[in-house]
């Protein structure tokens, strides 16, 4: 009996083996049949006087770099921090000292105060890309090792810049986003504010209010 299933066995490997050299045989596959490719599509060359227009372009500050420009100068900043949505805020204040670097292409600002008893040093940029026309703000500290990115556009009817970007958590080492809303109040008052994401939830983690001194 046992040698009658061992025979079996051996038939049905055979079997499936045959069948297997056959369709291998009969349909070959090819890179050609598995792989599509697309034709690329081909750009219209710019002759040299049109490429060093529009570089110019691209190089030349204009009416957004006034507006960082504007700002030059030192500001008095009270902060406020949430840890979580509608949790105990806490205070801290700092000094903000702002200027336009890199022939007036971009705007520095160098932050000094004392945060939960610390003291604090902070260091932001802020760059308006005249082909993208988009804001990018930078922002780092010494109370991490981490760079905060995020990139937004000017709303003229609310005078504010919203941005929006991702950082990384030190509790746990993952991507969250935040968002970070700009407001100029008037020609010596700003406001800022910080919305982070907690159990996928945004809330306001931070506001400042800026003072020209």
């Amino acid at each position: 009996m046992k040698s009658f299933y061992l025979g079996l066995s051996m038939l049905m490997v055979c079997f499936v083996s045959c069948k297997k050299e056959v369709k291998t045989e009969t349909e070959p596959v090819t890179v050609a049949d598995s792989v599509k490719t697309e034709e690329p599509i081909a750009e219209t060359p710019l002759d040299s006087a049109t490429q060093m227009k529009l570089w110019t372009a691209y190089a030349t500050p204009g009416n957004a770099h006034k507006m960082m420009a504007d700002e030059t100068g030192t500001w008095n900043c009270e902060m406020t921090f949430w840890e979580e949505p509608n949790g105990k805020p806490s205070k801290a204040a700092s000094t903000a000292n702002i200027k336009m670097i890199l022939g007036g292409r971009y705007q520095e600002a160098i932050y000094n105060g004392t945060m939960m008893g610390q003291p604090f040093e902070g260091k932001s940029t802020l760059a308006y890309n005249n082909a993208s026309k988009e804001f990018t703000t930078t922002f780092i500290d010494n109370m991490g090792t981490g760079m905060m990115v995020a990139v937004g556009k000017y709303d003229e009817t609310t005078k504010s810049m919203n941005l929006k970007g991702e950082m990384v958590s030190p509790l746990n080492g993952k991507k969250t986003p935040y968002r970070e809303v700009y407001t100029f109040i008037d020609a010596n008052t700003r406001k800022m504010e910080m919305y982070d994401t907690k159990n996928g939830e945004e809330y306001k983690s931070m506001e400042i209010t800026m003072t020209r001194k």
